[in-house]
């Protein structure tokens, strides 16, 4: 379903010439190959997979842009911010903190956790409940936050 649409996508920037748009889309598509001939030659993606596939992606973006930045190579900047914008259009909306904090919430409640002794359980549950809409990081934060 990904890879038939990456695939169009791929010929409407060609024809375009737009040549940012068809590097992200390149680096999409090559890592759904890869995914794919890892778990199996031929093998369906399930949308689930392919939302892991391409978060992995927007976080080696995020990290490499980061270190860029820090040493102060824009340049190199430049095309991960670039591709990183190209992957995100791809995934579900990602939800703001205040999303985030609620549905938390209703897990801590859930859950019954009570201190920072019960994160891994919460943990467990929020990622499951967040998959694909908010990052590791971020729902970390925010349970660490509320436990304490």
């Amino acid at each position: 379903m990904l890879q038939e649409n990456i695939d169009k996508e791929i010929k409407t920037a060609m024809l375009a010439k737009d040549n940012v748009r068809l590097r992200g889309l390149r680096a999409i598509k090559a890592a759904i190959l890869l995914a794919k001939t890892e778990k199996g030659g031929g093998e369906v993606m399930t949308e689930d997979a392919e939302i892991k596939v391409l978060q992995k992606l927007a976080k080696q973006r995020k990290e490499s842009a980061e270190i860029y930045k820090t040493q102060n190579r824009e340049d190199l900047y430049q095309i991960e911010a670039e591709e990183l914008e190209v992957i995100e259009a791809f995934l579900p909306k990602q939800l703001g903190r205040e999303e985030i904090v609620a549905v938390v919430k209703e897990v801590i409640a859930s859950t019954g956790a009570s201190s920072v002794k019960d994160m891994g359980k919460v943990m467990g549950v929020a990622n499951k409940e967040l998959a694909g809409k908010a990052d590791g990081r971020t729902i970390s934060e925010v349970v660490k936050e509320l436990l304490s």
